[in-house]
């Protein structure tokens, strides 16, 4: 076994984890209401694997009250947590329905910064793939979304924040199936290694 160390915790890390290392992490990231969750569980079930959910949707529905900043390293934590645990089984590519990047920005537009923690587990966190996906679909109102007139502005600060991850980004856009369609050919091209 390998010690690795997990927001400030030593945890030994077993033979299945180590080899889950080996499935490729995919991120359905972007806006609000843009299609995110529906394709994540299209691709997980298409690519017969697993998915890791958002975090924030279970946490704020449990929470009662207007979350604080305290509350988005929580939620960092659980969704860690969550892609940690969801790993070990993912048949070869993990979908992942968000990320710590979304924490980030929330946390920097709504308070102004983001703790020094999801900033630092946020950057070492590797993703193989990013599929960043476009406003060009109609918005949904939903309790726990927040800004529909700012799409436009979040969409260029998810752009400009990917493009300093170093990893492939693919814009997804268009219908259900032109969206669907894209994201498999990103993901079947990561996956022959072309």
């Amino acid at each position: 076994m390998r010690l690795i160390t997990y927001f400030g915790k030593k945890k030994n890390m077993s033979f299945s984890q180590q080899a889950a290392k080996v499935v490729k992490r995919i991120c359905v990231i972007g806006p609000e209401c843009t299609g995110k969750t529906d394709l994540s569980k299209f691709l997980a079930s298409h690519y017969k694997t697993n998915w890791v959910e958002e975090y924030a949707r279970a946490y704020l529905n449990k929470l009662g009250k207007p979350y604080t900043q305290a509350d988005l390293t929580k939620i960092a934590h659980g969704q860690l947590r969550m892609e940690d645990e969801w790993q070990t089984g993912a048949n070869r590519i993990l979908i992942c329905d968000t990320n710590l990047l979304v924490i980030k920005v929330w946390s920097e537009h709504k308070f102004g910064n983001c703790d020094e923690e999801i900033i630092e587990k946020m950057q070492s966190r590797i993703y193989d793939l990013f599929l960043l996906t476009n406003i060009d679909i109609p918005w949904e109102n939903d309790p726990q979304r927040e800004h529909p007139d700012k799409r436009e502005y979040f969409w260029d600060i998810y752009k400009k924040e990917l493009a300093q991850t170093n990893t492939l980004v693919v814009e997804v856009t268009g219908d259900r199936e032109a969206r669907r369609k894209k994201s498999i050919e990103a993901i079947d091209s990561l996956l022959s290694g072309s």
